[in-house]
């Protein structure tokens, strides 16, 4: 895939804090890229260095294959983890002046507005102020200022943080839409459910270092354990009789429906052969190789 956005060699100190330690990021163009780390790994430094805030010690940044100056800002869109709008400032107002500042004539930028407070049901706010809204209100108005000019590349800071389930998946599907239309998205966030869900490629950043960094699914693969869950019907056997080599945890009740469930640790070659054996043995309801969750690959590489 085509990169967009490129990190080389990027340092940033602060007097004696290293918040980036040469770091080297390559996000592929059309991908949502999923930015992980505990506090103080040093995301938001580089996202701040991405949209011009900070400038690196060391290193460079390239946006679509130019060296990235103050310019290219125009073509990202960035959703700040602390949100700022200006309380005193009338809603519509406000969004047009943020819009203008993207490059955006404000005649456009009124009228692509007004599809979207008409498409969210939002008209009523048109000249309320931002004090009068509550978090969760703001933080979609934020959005849509920070999506608008149909930037290049999108960044979102902690984009769910302060909704609720269904504004959350509002924003969650909507995000989806813009990336299907063509926007590079780049998510930092502490919720590894939406990493799953949501993320094509990550780079996990600890102590202002890459971790490790690359597609979803082939990291998830590097980490398999060759554990495989069983879920069946009815009493449990006395004992599984198992082929050589496989090893059985005790059975326990499957917590989501009520069924018995059992893990086996087995080589990928066996599993095929496992299955069968376990069919003579008992009722099956399914059969699955377990994969390490997002978060605990997160946890096992930071502490590592």
């Amino acid at each position: 895939m085509r990169t967009i956005l490129e990190a080389q060699g990027l340092r940033k100190q602060y007097r004696s804090f290293t918040a980036l330690d040469s770091l080297d990021l390559a996000i592929p163009e059309g991908s949502i890229y999923g930015l992980l780390g505990p506090n103080g790994a040093g995301k938001t430094t580089f996202l701040r260095m991405v949209n011009q805030i900070f400038e690196p010690d060391a290193g460079r940044l390239i946006f679509d294959g130019e060296n990235m100056t103050a310019a290219h800002a125009r073509r990202i869109g960035y959703l700040p983890e602390e949100r700022g709008l200006y309380k005193k400032m009338k809603v519509g107002e406000q969004a047009i002046y943020l819009a203008q500042l993207k490059g955006m004539p404000a005649a456009e930028a009124k009228t692509k507005l007004k599809e979207w407070f008409v498409r969210w049901e939002l008209q009523s706010w048109w000249d309320k102020k931002v004090e009068e809204l509550s978090k969760g209100q703001a933080q979609k108005i934020q959005f849509i200022t920070t999506v608008l000019h149909e930037p290049k590349v999108l960044i979102f800071d902690e984009p769910f943080s302060g909704f609720d389930p269904v504004n959350a998946a509002l924003i969650r599907d909507e995000m989806m839409r813009l990336h299907q239309a063509g926007a590079t998205i780049l998510l930092s966030t502490h919720r590894m459910e939406s990493v799953e869900e949501l993320c094509t490629h990550i780079a996990l950043l600890n102590h202002g270092k890459k971790v490790l960094d690359g597609r979803v699914q082939a990291i998830r693969d590097a980490h398999r354990s060759n554990e495989y869950k069983l879920v069946f019907r009815g009493d449990a056997p006395a004992a599984f009789v198992l082929p050589e080599g496989v090893h059985a945890q005790p059975i326990q009740r499957d917590a989501r429906s009520g069924h018995q469930a059992v893990h086996f640790q087995a080589n990928a070659p066996m599993a095929g052969a496992l299955m069968q054996v376990l069919a003579n043995q008992c009722e099956p309801i399914s059969f699955e190789e377990v994969l390490p969750s997002m978060n605990d690959i997160f946890i096992q590489s930071v502490q590592s």
